[in-house]
């Protein structure tokens, strides 16, 4: 008897801070949305699981860098 063969299940989600508000603030340089540059932006998907969790939990502290009147 033949052992069946393993098939991969659909690929892991990338985690992601977006929430679908895409602005770059001019003056940060900052999404309004989920605080990432936009050099983090387009390279999101190259980054390890573990560089994306480091921008991650840097966010949270980005939202002081950009004026409250635009949020």
């Amino acid at each position: 008897m033949t052992e069946p063969i393993a098939r991969p299940g659909p690929p892991k989600a990338i985690a992601t801070p977006c929430v679908m508000v895409c602005a770059v603030d001019g003056e940060s340089g900052l999404c309004l949305g989920c605080f990432r540059t936009l050099k983090e932006i387009a390279g999101w998907r190259a980054l390890t699981n573990e560089e994306r969790a480091a921008v991650m939990a840097e966010l949270p502290s980005r939202r002081s860098q950009v004026d409250p009147s635009k949020l």
